[in-house]
Formats: structure tokens, C-alpha cells, sequence
């Protein structure tokens, strides 16, 4: 008898494995599983939604808009808000993360504002859709890789935009100082967007239950029509803590995606494998991959994910991967054209390659991410020969 296999969650990492393997998904949502890398150029209008849907699964056991509400590890069975139950043989929690919403006066409740939104689902994209029109204030809290993509997005759609970023620079994780001030010259210069930096929020003004500015800690005020949150997700982790999973930040799982049960798997932006949550379309995917082996042949392990981070912004190209801010004794290459705006830079420690930022001309990111991906010993040539259109090879 085939093994039932039930996969709470339909996001990236679940609709791989339903694509893999004959199980049963049950997903929130009440759309078919999407690609949620490509929400801002839905909300852009380069794609319309149904270009961004997943391969559709193995048979017919996708189920949307059925939210699980317990675990039963005795029985090996998952009860559903509707009264459904479904038993299992292997369960597998792709629960994904949830926007952080941070603690700003005015957003208490479980109800946002009316004209304020995340942006974390195809639903948040498709309510932002009906708001935006050229013309509109539309303010942006967060300048990381989400809060840049949304700020675009909307200057795309004629939206007067405004982005809030609390650190120093846009895209703290995957820039340094020097690309994110051309990140940010090209945002204010060729999109029309409004950049703060170093900046905290401290509240929105809401007229009854509409919001109309954003208030900043300097007493600064944003007019605002509609308001995008951007401030990172956090683990969805309560239906494993609720069964007595073992958790941390996330669920945690070995180098075969098991839980602390070994019935229970967990892959996608709700699992901590070695004390690191991934956060990433690319992690995700590889989970799926090594766990839909592990199910199907007893094989396979996960050992970490190397992911390289990507963004086309129109005129400006992006990539960045791996810990580009060099430590004490790392060789560094760094080339800046101030007229093009493009700027490269790798990390070298030892004889590997540990990092790079490159905006502008992407030529030679391929055979980069490749030497990174591989962590292998570089050849024996110049540093400089690193940033050609090869890469060195």
C-alpha cells in the first residue's frame, strides 16, 4: 500500500513536493499554488496572475481554503477548521512565514487600516492592484529585498512612492554601502521614488478606520493613501509548537527534513535546518527536492542551501550572494563606473570565493555563482580576472 503523505501549506516549497510526489495538500489560500517571487511584477502589471501559478500537482489532492488546526501525532491525523480530518503517514508542514508587523501606533487589532497591507500573498497583491492608480501617496516601510521590489512596483504604476528604510542603507543584507547607494540613485532618479534612510516609523495617522500618513519618530509626516508593509516574516510555527514539535525560531529538522518526530517533516521558510532559516524561493525548492528523495528512495540529505539573490529592476540589474563584507585578511576586488552606474565586487578568503555584489552589467554572474555554489579552490590567475564577463574561467 502507497504511503500517504499530507503536506499542510501551499506555497513554494509544498506545490514542489505536490509536483513530485502523490500526496495530499492542503493549503489556505484560495488560489492555486503561485510563485511568490513574481508578486511585484504582478502588481507592476507585467504578468497578469495566472502567469505566476506552480505546475500543477501529481493527481488531483490539492485542496485550497482548508486551514489545519491540529495535529494529532498519536493518531497520525490533521483536523481541519471545516471539520475534515485527514490521516497521514508522513506529514509534512510547509507552513511558510508570516509578514512581521512591527509595533506602530495605530496598527493594534487583528483588522489593518483600511488602504494598509503586507505584501506577502497574491491576495495583499491583488488588493494593492485596486488601490493603485498614478497619482496615488503610496508609502513603503521597510528597504529591504521586499520593501525595494514593492517601491518599484508601484512606481511602475505611476504611484508617487515613498520608501522608509530604519538602517543606514536599502538592502542591508544582501548590499553593501557603495551598491546600495546606486541602488538608491536609481530608485530616486529613474523610478521617482522618495528614499529615507535611517529613519523609524513611529505610528499612522488613520481618519475612522482609512489611513492618510505615515508619522515618522523625527515628527516627520507622510501623506499617505496607501501603505505598504515590508519588515521582514517570521516562521509560521504555531501548529508544530501546538503539537509539541521541537522549536526555536523554526521548526527544527535534520539533514533528512524530520522533525522531532520522525513521522513529521517540515521544508520551506518554516524550517530551521543547522540554526538557520532561509526565507528563500531557492532554499525551498532545493528542500522539497532532497525531502520528495528521502520519501521516495530512503536517500538523500540536505545539507544547506547557497542561494543567490536576483532583482531586474527595468534599467538596473542585481545579483548578490554569499558574505560580501570581507573579514580581516580576505582579498577583495572591487569595480565601480560611476557614468553606467555599474558597480562588482567579489570576497575572496583564502583560495574560495565567499561573496559578491554585482549591479549593472550581470556578465559575469553565471560563472561567479557557479565558483560560489561549488566552493571550490579558484585558480591560480588575478583577482581581477574574477570580474570579467567569465568570471575567470
Amino acid at each position: 500500500m502507497s504511503s500517504r503523505i499530507v503536506v499542510v501549506g501551499g506555497g513554494t516549497a509544498g506545490a514542489r513536493l505536490a509536483e513530485r510526489l502523490p500526496v495530499t495538500l492542503l493549503g489556505e489560500e484560495p488560489h492555486a499554488p503561485y510563485n511568490r517571487v513574481l508578486l511585484a511584477d504582478v502588481l507592476a502589471g507585467r504578468y497578469g496572475p495566472e502567469v505566476i501559478a506552480l505546475p500543477s500537482s501529481r493527481g488531483d489532492g490539492v485542496r485550497h481554503q482548508v486551514r489545519v488546526t491540529a495535529v494529532d501525532r498519536a493518531a497520525r491525523v490533521v483536523h481541519c477548521a471545516g471539520g475534515e480530518s485527514f490521516a497521514y503517514d508522513r506529514l509534512v508542514l510547509a507552513t511558510g512565514s508570516n509578514p512581521v508587523l512591527p509595533p506602530l501606533r495605530g496598527l493594534g487589532g487583528d483588522r489593518l487600516p483600511a488602504g494598509v497591507h503586507a505584501f506577502r500573498t497574491l491576495d495583499d497583491c491583488l488588493a494593492l492592484d485596486a488601490l493603485v492608480a498614478p497619482g496615488v501617496r503610496a508609502v513603503v516601510i521597510g528597504g529591504g529585498l521586499l520593501g525595494v521590489s514593492a517601491a518599484r512596483a508601484l512606481a511602475a504604476r505611476g504611484a508617487e512612492v515613498v520608501l522608509a528604510q530604519q538602517g543606514e542603507h536599502l538592502m542591508e543584507r544582501q548590499l553593501d554601502a557603495a551598491a546600495s547607494a546606486i541602488l538608491r540613485r536609481h530608485l530616486e532618479t529613474d523610478l521617482g521614488v522618495e528614499v529615507h534612510t535611517e529613519c523609524r516609523v513611529r505610528g499612522l495617522r488613520c481618519a475612522g478606520d482609512t489611513v492618510e500618513a505615515v508619522e515618522l519618530a523625527d515628527g516627520f509626516v507622510l501623506g499617505a493613501d496607501v501603505v505598504v508593509i515590508a519588515c521582514g516574516v517570521r516562521p509560521r510555527v504555531g501548529l508544530a509548537l501546538a503539537a509539541g514539535l521541537d522549536v526555536r525560531r523554526g521548526i527544527v529538522v535534520d539533514d533528512r527534513l524530520r522533525t522531532s518526530d520522525p513521522y513529521i517533516h517540515a521544508v520551506g521558510d518554516c524550517a530551521e535546518h543547522d540554526g538557520r532559516l532561509y526565507g528563500l524561493a531557492g532554499a525551498a525548492l532545493e528542500q522539497a527536492d532532497v525531502l520528495a528523495e528521502v520519501l521516495t528512495t530512503g536517500t538523500g540529505a540536505y545539507r544547506g542551501t547557497r542561494a543567490l539573490t536576483r532583482l531586474s529592476m527595468d534599467a538596473l540589474e542585481l545579483a548578490a550572494f554569499g558574505d560580501a563584507t570581507p573579514r580581516p585578511g580576505d582579498d577583495t576586488v572591487q569595480l565601480a563606473d560611476a557614468t553606467s552606474g555599474a558597480y562588482r565586487k567579489v570576497v575572496v578568503r583564502g583560495d574560495r570565493l565567499v561573496g559578491g555584489v554585482l549591479l549593472g552589467d550581470l556578465g559575469a554572474v553565471g560563472a561567479l555563482a557557479r565558483a560560489w555554489e561549488g566552493d571550490e579552490a579558484l585558480p591560480e590567475a588575478p583577482l581581477l580576472h574574477l570580474l570579467t564577463h567569465d568570471g575567470g574561467s
